[in-house]
């Protein structure tokens, strides 16, 4: 996706001039949003659903720009069903992710979510609850199997002993509980196996063995189902920003993949259903930063900038150095000096009382000054929505929403 950088900074510099403190903001650029996901959409072949998981950034600016496109929303918590509801009662919500509370899947089958089951005990509980209730529950069946085509990234939580889905072995005999639970209507299977796939062969090739395994549990078992729903997984680099994943080869190359399906068993080819996330809302955010201060220790220069990881958590999590670009900013009305740093290697350091409150490493600029901004590109995505906000109690930061006429 192409960024929009003097949208981004023109509303930075707009949000900067108009305040009194030093600048920090999330700004999403709505129209790009849109565009992006319109881009997705076109690309997947009629046999795919296209849903957003909201995890990655629950905004409502941003969910409402996404639901005209989509074809439904993905929660992972009670919390999530309920502020999904709040803002768009009649749009398709599945729910997934483990140690659901009885308290949530009630409120799923109470509006009719579709339940992604991680565990026989939780299948257990979930048939107790439709039966009360009254009303059938439509479910996946989360399985976690090894398979040779589950390829190393830097998030993996299937293929392997892991918290997440039923283990192959147990497979079996959540099928025979669910021969005997008509209230539950088994709707398909949901593999989510890795994150932060960039690699867009690899991912077709994950993305059939999916449809191998199906087909021989299906066989197997004497099953017949809808869809499999096959996670998101697609990641964002942040390392390297030039090389993303390859959305139109990878669109090119499932549409053969089903085609081929097709060909060979007919009418038997189950739909795919995408739940993406941060590959749909990353690139619409920027995180805006005014510089604080500019120091030297030893032969290492930090600029201390307002905010930091309580609100931009994602190069921690990440493990990486966040790119960004300067703003510079004219402007200086203050009696004190203004510290600055010529073609120097620079740390970019938020305002907590840690070491690992690091946004960026060693990034060789030509000048940055006091009072400069910087704009943190690829922040629409797992950044202030997994931030530990409150930490210090410092305030939050603006969320700036751009509109076509911005």
């Amino acid at each position: 996706m192409r960024l929009d950088w003097d949208r981004a900074i023109a509303a930075a510099q707009q949000a900067h001039a108009g305040s009194d403190e030093p600048l920090c903001a999330f700004i999403y650029d709505l129209p790009a949003l849109k565009r992006h996901a319109a881009h997705l959409r076109e690309g997947l072949p009629g046999q795919c659903d296209f849903f957003y998981a909201i995890k990655a950034n629950s905004d409502v600016p941003l969910l409402q720009t996404l639901a005209p496109t989509v074809d439904g929303f993905e929660a992972s918590s009670g919390g999530e069903i309920a502020w999904l509801r709040q803002h768009f009662p009649q749009v398709p919500v599945i729910f997934s992710g483990p140690g659901k509370l009885d308290s949530e899947l009630a409120l799923a089958l109470q509006h009719g979510a579709t339940v992604h089951v991680e565990s026989l005990h939780e299948l257990e509980r979930l048939a107790v609850l439709a039966r009360a209730g009254g009303k059938p529950a439509s479910i996946l069946l989360r399985v976690n199997p090894p398979l040779a085509e589950l390829a190393t990234t830097t998030l993996v939580m299937g293929g392997k002993p892991t918290q997440f889905g039923i283990a192959i072995e147990h497979l079996p005999v959540c099928l025979e509980r669910l021969r005997q639970e008509p209230c539950l209507e088994l709707r398909g299977f949901h593999f989510h196996l890795l994150s932060h796939q960039l690699d867009a062969d690899k991912h077709l090739q994950l993305l059939s063995a999916y449809l191998r395994q199906t087909r021989e549990w299906c066989e197997q078992y004497g099953l017949r189902i809808e869809h499999i729903n096959v996670g998101g997984g697609i990641g964002v680099n942040y390392r390297e920003p030039q090389r993303q994943f390859d959305w139109p080869r990878f669109s090119t190359g499932l549409a053969s993949l089903l085609a081929e399906e097709a060909r060979r068993h007919g009418d038997d080819v189950p739909r795919l259903r995408f739940e993406l996330g941060r590959f749909v809302s990353a690139f619409c955010g920027y995180y805006a930063t005014e510089v604080l201060d500019i120091k030297e220790s030893g032969e290492r220069v930090f600029a201390i900038v307002r905010g930091g990881t309580h609100h931009f958590r994602t190069p921690y999590a990440q493990g990486h150095s966040h790119p960004f670009r300067v703003v510079p900013v004219a402007d200086w009305k203050h009696a004190y000096s203004r510290p600055e740093a010529v073609h120097r290697p620079v740390t970019v350091a938020g305002q907590l009382c840690t070491p690992k409150d690091v946004l960026a490493s060693d990034a060789m600029l030509d000048r940055l000054r006091v009072g400069d901004l910087l704009l943190f590109q690829y922040a629409g995505a797992y950044a202030w929505h997994i931030s530990h906000h409150d930490f210090l109690r410092h305030p939050h930061p603006q969320h700036i929403y751009l509109q076509e006429d911005a």
